[in-house]
């Protein structure tokens, strides 16, 4: 997919690729129609993590030239970064020479007031480093944003600023890189969706790097990463899906979120802040969201198998090879897909003790309460436990199924 060098003056002239698993039908459309391409009672759910400087610019204690990129924030002083060596984002990572070798204990130097002692090195690679900055809290933050610049990459035309990597929805500084699906939705598309009566709902998802250029570390992608899931979202997922709606994530960090919530949690959603590691791929069977809106991502990218669980294998790279032929744009700054869910239960057939997916195989546990195929305890009970959290609704539960009669392709 040919990378868009630097983003369009006008967002909403993105182009949009439909995709529809259920008739496998491709359509040409733009962002500026997703409205049409949604029903009312649906639910996007959109990251507002704002993106930091990651990208800082260091010296070791022998002089020595590096990079120190920012992969996630571990807690005040304390990060997970990646090194690279002497150059900076106008040579691919790929190509870009090794850093000089550095163990816990050395030193490297941004700034005549900031610097950072390295913790530990990881035994995947020992670019993949913990460090810990010598400020903390405001102090250190203020020290970033005057040091650092954006991460990016050698496909884009000039250098780029903090708010060009910037979604509207940005708010607490989490992400080492822009969560890009959100970046075309302006406010007057928000408020157009809303007036349809589409629903648009808040969640913060650290989004890590895409690339290292280190396969030992790439294939690692992503890192664990962090998110905060407000209760309002959690009772908006919660809503919609009692409605027999649709929940559409947009951008793989969203899925991540939501799908990495209910995996920590055993099927349940539960508002507040966590870790997860979930790695999806084709062949996983989503349990919270039914679409989404993302990128044009290249083939081997952990954003392009993600993507994979939405829809056979086949139909995407079918529809990404004919989005490619037309003039469609990838990366950050690029073009975006919508794939749909590939059916949306009808919950008005579905009695509150069985809205499930009736394809799904339910088994009694030896505790006896019921548990669908892969282990997952399917709740009945009331909104609320006994603590206040939200659980999740039974039709949430729900594994929603290849239905195609050829089956799965992917």
């Amino acid at each position: 997919m040919t990378p868009a060098r630097w983003p369009r003056d006008e967002p909403l002239d993105d182009r949009l690729l439909v995709v529809d698993p259920l008739s496998k039908a491709r359509f040409d459309s733009h962002v500026r129609d997703l409205p049409h391409w949604l029903r009312p009672g649906d639910l996007l759910v959109v990251n507002d993590a704002a993106t930091v400087p990651g990208s800082l610019q260091a010296t070791d204690a022998r002089g020595h030239q590096l990079e120190l990129r920012l992969a996630a924030h571990l807690g005040d002083a304390q990060w997970r970064a990646v090194l690279f060596g002497e150059g900076d984002w106008r040579t691919r990572t790929e190509h870009r020479p090794a850093p000089p070798e550095l163990a816990p204990g050395d030193v490297v130097y941004m700034a005549p007031t900031l610097s950072a002692v390295v913790e530990s090195l990881d035994l995947a690679s020992p670019r993949l480093i913990v460090v810990r900055f010598s400020l903390t809290g405001a102090s250190l933050w203020s020290a970033l944003y005057k040091c650092g610049r954006p991460v990016q990459y050698a496909h884009t035309a000039a250098p780029l600023e903090i708010w060009h990597v910037q979604t509207p929805f940005a708010s607490r500084p989490w992400a080492v890189e822009m969560p890009s699906a959100g970046r075309p939705l302006s406010w007057a598309l928000v408020a157009e969706l809303k007036r349809r009566g589409i629903g648009v709902a808040p969640l913060t998802h650290a989004a890590g790097l895409s690339s290292t250029g280190d396969p030992a570390i790439d294939t690692l992608l992503p890192l664990p990463e962090r998110f905060d899931l407000p209760e309002a979202t959690v009772r908006a997922v919660f809503a919609t899906r009692a409605a027999g709606k649709r929940i559409i994530a947009v951008g793989t960090t969203v899925v991540r979120a939501l799908e990495g919530c209910a995996a920590l949690h055993g099927g349940e959603l539960l508002a507040g802040e966590a870790v997860t590691d979930l790695r999806i791929v084709p062949g996983f069977r989503p349990r919270v969201v039914d679409g989404v809106l993302t990128g044009l991502h290249d083939l081997g990218s952990s954003h392009r198998e993600l993507v994979g669980a939405f829809a056979p294998q086949r139909l995407l790279a079918q529809a990404l090879a004919n989005a490619d032929e037309s003039g469609y744009l990838g990366h950050e700054f690029g073009d975006v897909c919508l794939v749909l869910a590939r059916h949306c239960v009808d919950a008005d057939r579905l009695s509150p003790e069985t809205q499930r997916d009736p394809h799904e195989q339910e088994h009694q546990g030896s505790d006896g309460r019921h548990h669908d195929e892969i282990g997952y305890e399917i709740r009945v009970d009331e909104e609320q436990d006994a603590c206040g959290h939200l659980r999740q609704s039974p039709l949430l539960l729900a594994v929603h199924e290849e239905t195609q009669a050829d089956g799965p392709d992917r």
